[in-house]
């Protein structure tokens, strides 16, 4: 029996040797290695400014606050997300307004941010979450995106693209298309800093003022007051700020990760299209929908559906996995089956029919760069023996 992982880690690069490089200079906060990471990530992704943080959460926290979000505002959110997508929207006195999905795709939609709107008219935020590294339909070539109906409808966007690098859509990078984009390089992610996260944006005053905020609310870096001619001790604080900058340990692994980006990436569409084409005759298994070109596509996650042909419930398809030694996961219970969102905003699992659908089957299969032929025929021997 082999013993397959959910997800795995790749480091064969320059980590090692970044680190290092850190831990000679005496510097491991906040320097030289995260205002590198910082530019080289802004240029991958054609975005003019970047900000790394601790984390995605942390890149949302700020995003929405330099948008102005505040107690009393409401802001749109799919409801088939990670936690942070809203709890960053209740950080701030605000509250999420959740919506369904799609199927197949499990994103936000044109359509279906049209018909919220429309129910909704007060609300002038939306968080869109580009799911499993598919980005959301943001542009197309009728000018009818995501991105066009919020300019019309003066609705500021915040990218959760903590799946989706490098992602893009329609020939545009996910990074430079909303207000502001956030990315999260967390263990699992595509490429990772261990805990870590990346806010890009073209507005020059949300950078600035993201910049600030991320540290205490300090207008001077602490890199620029130790490396300045001007008096080291020096500084104001200028807004009641957080804790969210990156350390230069961190950032060194993220450059020698975003060094091999292209790479993971293709190893991950090499995985995507085996199991498409090993598991496209099980009529019980719905395989995750692609709208744009599969080498737009980030594939961080691969997550299928259990139908209503599977004679195998979802938790003991999990479990029977789980005994043939093969990881997965489920992404996610939905927003509104949470405790506390359920609870607060009286949610009913009938108002939203997709995501109640997607949920009773979803279950995401092993994707890293480093699965094997052998581990992907038996990942594809084990499920297809479960229909």
């Amino acid at each position: 029996m082999l013993k397959i992982p959910f997800s795995k880690v790749t480091i064969n690069g320059n980590e090692l040797k970044y680190i290092t490089e850190v831990l000679e200079s005496g510097w491991l906060t906040t320097a030289g290695k995260s205002f590198e990471f910082e530019k080289l990530f802004a240029q991958k992704v054609n975005a003019k400014y970047a900000c790394a943080v601790n984390s995605c959460t942390a890149a949302l926290h700020l995003g929405l606050e330099a948008l102005g979000v505040g107690a009393g505002d409401k802001v749109f959110v799919p409801a088939m997300t990670f936690t942070a997508s809203a709890e960053i929207v209740r950080y701030l006195g605000a509250d999420p307004v959740l919506l369904d999905v799609e199927y197949g795709t499990t994103l936000l939609t044109p359509s279906i941010l049209e018909k919220a709107i429309k129910e909704k008219p007060d609300v002038k935020f939306l968080v869109v979450v580009h799911f499993g590294g598919h980005a959301a339909e943001m542009v197309n070539s009728s000018h009818t995106g995501i991105s066009n109906i919020c300019k019309k409808h003066g609705i500021k966007i915040i990218e959760d693209a903590a799946h989706a690098f490098p992602a893009s859509i329609n020939g545009r990078m996910i990074g430079n298309i909303g207000d502001i984009t956030c990315f999260s390089f967390y263990a699992n992610k595509t490429i990772t800093t261990g805990e870590g996260g990346m806010l890009t944006t073209d507005d020059e005053e949300i950078f600035r003022r993201v910049k600030i905020m991320r540290l205490h609310g300090i207008n001077r870096d602490v890199w620029d007051r130790f490396t300045s001619d001007k008096p080291s001790w020096e500084y104001d604080v200028v807004a009641p700020g957080y804790k969210y900058n990156m350390p230069d340990v961190n950032a060194a692994i993220g450059l020698a990760q975003l060094e091999q980006a292209e790479n993971f990436k293709n190893e991950r569409i090499r995985v995507a299209e085996y199991y498409n084409k090993n598991l496209s005759s099980c009529e019980w298994i719905d395989l995750p929908v692609c709208k744009v070109g599969i080498n737009e596509h980030a594939w961080h996650l691969y997550p299928i559906i259990l139908n209503e042909k599977s004679k195998t419930p979802r938790n003991i398809f999990i479990e029977k996995l789980s005994s043939a030694g093969i990881g997965t996961s489920v992404h996610y219970k939905p927003l509104y089956r949470m405790t506390y969102y359920r609870e607060t905003y009286n949610l009913n699992p009938e108002n939203f029919p997709t995501s109640e659908k997607i949920w009773k089957g979803n279950v995401s299969l092993p994707i890293f760069p480093e699965l094997t032929e052998e581990e992907l025929e038996y990942v594809c021997k084990m499920v297809v023996g479960l229909g």
